[in-house]
């Protein structure tokens, strides 16, 4: 900071640009939603950030805080002073006059110290940007999960309502041939309509979803939304010292609060300068006088700074209780984001087995129950509620994994956003679990 004085004072200061946030860039995806035949994850984040308009209010407000570094720094406006003698009109030396122009002059060091605070509010303002942009990331990926466990559950229970209809015809065909109850088809109807209960319950959840999304995306609520693209596969999460330590290096919020603690120095040293006194120079002209070598003029004013009332020792000790406060608030955010890192990678970890076992255990266990069941009603040695029940666990089983699947994707968005960025994650080799259920139990019935 420069200050050149002549005739008048300016202080120049360079302003900083907003560059980046704690949360690395998103590739940008001019594709319109409309165009997209099947939504990924990633492109619902992309489309959020640009569009949500509580992020747009936080980048504005990021930009106007950083604008505000310059007039901080920069010195007073100067003061131009007439004043004139009415009576003295019509006289020998004419109207009498006086001009003054003066400028005022802060203690050294007042001005870099005003600046320091702006542009650590400015850092502040960055930094919550950042942290929106991760709190919608998190929020964007969590509605994405909910939004392809609907589309999977509902294709799984019309899957296998469909297929409760095919065995209710088989047990139909059986009970007229006289080898079957005809509580084995009033069985299938029941099912049948269980099912219908719970997809109509799904079709309602899923117009929420959409309204939510919607909601985030800055459209109307009924706006059609593409279907989903199919979930990342589960996978390792980082070590939980690599989740620390990126978490402390570069989450926004121990950020914002250091930024606090850096604007309470700030105004801690103002607080320090205020004791001693500022300057006024001026210069002025004086026709009042009758001699000539008095009318021209310089001065020099200097404020008294008499601490009196307590008033500058008071504003001292709030600055430094101030720093204090933000810094127990800093360890104290620390030692909770390490806590919840702690949790967080867990259950992204125990999601990431729960689907394990269901992809490579249970869901083949189920299609073998129900191919028993299915074996056994056809020789005559198990009954039709035998096949309704493995029936039933076979949709549990496929129900269970779709779910689990979206609560891995929301356990890894809450994690990312508690770590304070992205974390790797290949979702290049999705895991294809949208496809239909066997019908299995129908055509094994048919085959009678």
């Amino acid at each position: 900071m420069r200050n050149r004085i002549g005739g008048l004072m300016a202080l120049m200061v360079l302003i900083v640009p907003l560059k980046g946030i704690a949360a690395p860039p998103l590739q940008q995806n001019n594709q319109s939603l409309q165009d997209v035949k099947a939504l990924t994850a990633e492109q619902l984040v992309v489309a959020v950030l640009t569009r949500n308009p509580g992020l747009k209010g936080l980048t504005a407000a990021a930009e106007a805080a950083n604008y505000r570094i310059e007039p901080a720094g920069a010195l007073d406006d100067p003061m131009l002073t007439y004043a004139g003698a009415p009576k003295t009109a019509g006289g020998p030396r004419g109207v009498q006059e006086r001009v003054e122009l003066s400028q005022s002059l802060p203690w050294p060091g007042k001005l870099g110290l005003r600046e320091d605070a702006a542009r650590a509010r400015a850092e502040g303002a960055k930094q919550s940007l950042a942290d929106g942009r991760l709190t919608l990331m998190a929020a964007a990926k969590s509605l994405f999960a909910e939004w392809a466990y609907i589309h999977r559950t509902l294709q799984i229970k019309h899957a296998h309502r469909d297929l409760f209809a095919e065995l209710r015809r088989v047990a139909e065909t059986r009970y007229a041939a006289g080898r079957a109850r005809q509580q084995d088809v009033l069985q299938a109807d029941v099912e049948a309509a269980l099912i219908d209960t719970g997809i109509v319950t799904h079709q309602r959840r899923q117009r929420e979803v959409q309204a939510m999304i919607n909601g985030l995306l800055n459209r109307p609520p009924q706006s059609r939304l593409p279907p989903p693209a199919p979930l990342p596969t589960p996978a390792e999460p980082p070590s939980l010292l690599a989740l620390q330590k990126t978490a402390l290096e570069e989450h926004p919020e121990l950020r914002r609060i250091q930024a606090r603690i850096d604007e309470a120095r700030a105004r801690h040293g103002l607080a320090e300068k205020d004791y001693f006194p500022d300057f006024r120079l001026s210069a002025g002209y004086n026709s009042l006088w009758d001699d000539a070598d008095k009318r021209w003029t310089v001065g020099l004013s200097i404020n008294l700074p008499f601490d009196l009332s307590g008033k500058r020792s008071a504003t001292r000790n709030a600055t430094s209780t101030d720093i204090m406060r933000y810094r127990w608030q800093l360890t104290d955010r620390e030692a909770q984001l390490l806590a919840q890192l702690e949790q967080g990678r867990a259950q992204v970890q125990e999601t990431r087995d729960i689907v394990a076992i269901n992809r490579q255990r249970l869901l083949p266990l189920a299609e073998e129950s129900l191919n028993a069941a299915v074996a056994d009603y056809r020789a005559g040695q198990g009954s039709f509620l035998a096949v309704i029940d493995a029936e039933r666990q076979q949709l549990r089983t496929e129900d269970n994994l779709a779910r689990t699947h979206a609560d891995y994707l929301r356990a890894l968005a809450a994690l990312e956003q508690t770590a304070g960025r992205l974390l790797t994650n290949d979702s290049s080799h999705s895991t294809q679990i949208n496809q239909a259920p066997t019908d299995t139990a129908g055509q094994r019935l048919e085959q009678e």
